[in-house]
């Protein structure tokens, strides 16, 4: 029986390393011929596991309305040579691009991966100018798969596609939580290194957030709250890891969580694991997600979470027991919630429970196989059509 022939498509590379590497090894073990096609980057070409493909595209975040044309017409081209069964698209300009240079293709099964739906943050005309980007993405599509249960709901309510197109992997996230990375046994170990790292107090309080430090990750409302927490209290640290983009950042609030002695800024790290083991409340006030990894990876080390009322966050938690929702935007309800996990016993407990929720529902081998399943099931119902119109 021939491979079937998937090709994945995403803006950059980084989305491949961070969370598609492995899973794209699990799909070519698994009777998969895997093309990946994303920006130029030749360390990933060599990271790549044999018998992945790649191909390389000059791809960027933001509008590029010239580059929409060029890379459109460059993934077409792509696309009629290999002949792909499965073509899979994730991030904005990918999905843009690889859905309509995947239709006029004629490609047999054009999947969108729906990992967030961008207009949500945006007002006016703005919003109304994303959201058209959107349906269009959605209606080029064959099949859209979102990463969480609420943002199925919400594209549904909002018309951007039908029930019988779309539907969750499992119990949603990209790419599930891989536990023996993630691993809560290790956490009092990982813990006391970063903390002697940071000269952080075995007494002290961390709250922490990971993460790109942008407005749309709900960072002003964290610093906001955090000055109020740290004024309030004198055992309380915040840990920021991760890349400071600072866009959208309240300039005061930002110089002063940089002259703060209870504000640190670890930058980017490939060992998050261990900076979760060091935090005490995991904190994500985020605008928009298509899931909130992050946050499944928090409560795997047992992390109590904070996060804000949106799809995504609120499908990889349990509210009052495994962390507390708050309000997206608001600060005082933050304040209230990071004031309440300072119970040494609350936490404990909502840690302990979230290890439990965390290994039932998104353990990462376990969703590999759901998405297996899935893709052999596409092939199927296309073999069946080819089937029913021969005769």
């Amino acid at each position: 029986m021939n491979k079937v022939k998937l090709c994945v498509v995403t803006t950059t590379s980084i989305t491949i390393r961070s969370f598609l590497l492995q899973q794209l090894e699990f799909l070519t073990n698994n009777g998969f011929d895997v093309t990946v096609i994303c920006d130029e980057d030749e360390e990933l070409r060599r990271e790549l596991p044999k018998g992945i493909q790649y191909r390389s595209i000059r791809m960027k975040r933001g509008l590029d309305p010239f580059g929409a044309l060029k890379n459109s017409y460059f993934l077409y081209r792509a696309f009629k040579e290999e002949k792909f069964d499965i073509v899979q698209y994730s991030t904005p300009n990918a999905a843009l691009y690889a859905s309509i240079a995947s239709y006029m293709a004629k490609i047999p099964v054009r999947l969108y991966c729906q990992w967030g739906i961008r207009y949500v943050g945006f007002k006016g005309i703005r919003r109304k100018l994303f959201k058209i980007v959107e349906k269009m993405i959605c209606s080029l599509s064959t099949s859209i798969q979102p990463d969480s249960l609420g943002n199925l709901t919400f594209s549904r309510q909002e018309n951007l596609y039908t029930a019988e197109k779309s539907k969750v992997i499992g119990n949603g996230s990209a790419n599930g939580v891989n536990l023996i990375r993630f691993d809560f046994s290790k956490r009092e170990c990982w813990s006391g290194e970063i903390r002697r790292k940071y000269n952080l107090l075995e007494d002290e309080i961390i709250f922490g957030f990971t993460g790109r430090i942008t407005k749309d990750k709900g960072i002003n409302e964290l610093l906001e709250a955090f000055q109020v927490i740290c004024k309030e209290f004198n055992n309380v640290k915040l840990l920021i890891v991760g890349p400071s983009e600072n866009y959208g950042i309240n300039s005061s609030l930002y110089d002063w969580s940089q002259q703060s002695h209870s504000v640190i800024y670890c930058g980017y790290t490939d060992q998050v694991e261990r900076y979760y083991a060091a935090m005490d409340v995991f904190v994500l006030p985020s605008y928009r997600e298509g899931f909130g990894t992050v946050v499944i990876e928090a409560e795997a080390m047992g992390i109590p979470v904070i996060v804000s009322d949106i799809p995504g966050p609120t499908d990889a938690m349990v509210e009052g027991q495994t962390g507390m929702v708050v309000p997206k935007g608001e600060v005082e309800p933050l304040i209230e919630a990071m004031k309440k996990m300072l119970d040494t016993s609350l936490r404990k407990e909502m840690g302990n429970r979230a290890i439990t929720f965390v290994s039932e529902s998104f353990e990462q081998k376990t969703h590999w196989q759901h998405i297996l399943n899935d893709r052999k099931q596409l092939v199927a119902e296309l073999e069946n059509d080819k089937r029913e119109v021969s005769l």
